[in-house]
């Protein structure tokens, strides 16, 4: 079975360790875990594949910026022949604490600008979706400056094994389906 994993970020130098870019940080670390062929770039994003208990993911990192995240959605959705109910993406999560982990199936974008182009573009809020908190310790109106600002000195302790349970939860989705995933990731 072949799954879509897409790893929400921006491209660039600038954006590369910031908290935006978690989606991508958990793509990456999936990628060196299982020594994954380099990314390569494609339509609307940079891809590689992982295999996991006789189940592929392919990692996708688009490359469109955060806010139009929906045109590599249905590019590789379409290109790969992967239904909807198989794709899994990644994203930053204000609203939760730092590294807390939450997987639902179906929602609002709750804000989240990558989100929203999914949706826009598929036409369906219905997709699984894993959203790593980054905390929401920022000034107001200060959200843009903090969610493309590093981790803290303290949050990057703890970052790896942070990017560790995400990836366990990605391997989690494809190995026993959406639902008992839910059951694990959200209770930790």
């Amino acid at each position: 079975m072949k799954f879509l994993v897409l790893c929400l970020g921006n491209i660039g130098p600038e954006y590369a360790d910031t908290r935006h870019n978690v989606g991508f940080m958990v793509g990456d670390y999936l990628a060196k875990k299982f020594e994954a062929a380099p990314f390569e770039l494609g339509r609307h994003a940079f891809t590689t594949e992982i295999r996991h208990k006789g189940h592929t993911f392919m990692l996708v990192k688009p490359t469109t910026y955060m806010n139009l995240s929906g045109k590599a959605a249905a590019h590789w959705l379409s290109a790969l022949k992967i239904p909807k109910e198989q794709m899994l993406v990644i994203t930053d999560d204000l609203a939760l604490p730092f590294g807390k982990l939450r997987m639902k199936g179906k929602g609002s974008a709750g804000g989240q600008n990558g989100l929203k182009h999914i949706q826009e573009t598929l036409g369906t809020d219905e997709y699984a979706r894993l959203r790593f908190g980054i905390d929401s310790s920022f000034s107001k109106g200060r959200q843009v400056d903090y969610v493309l600002s590093p981790f803290s000195a303290d949050e990057k302790i703890d970052l790896e094994t942070r990017l560790e349970k995400a990836a366990e939860a990605v391997l989690l989705f494809g190995s026993v389906g959406l639902e008992r995933a839910m059951n694990v990731v959200n209770v930790k």
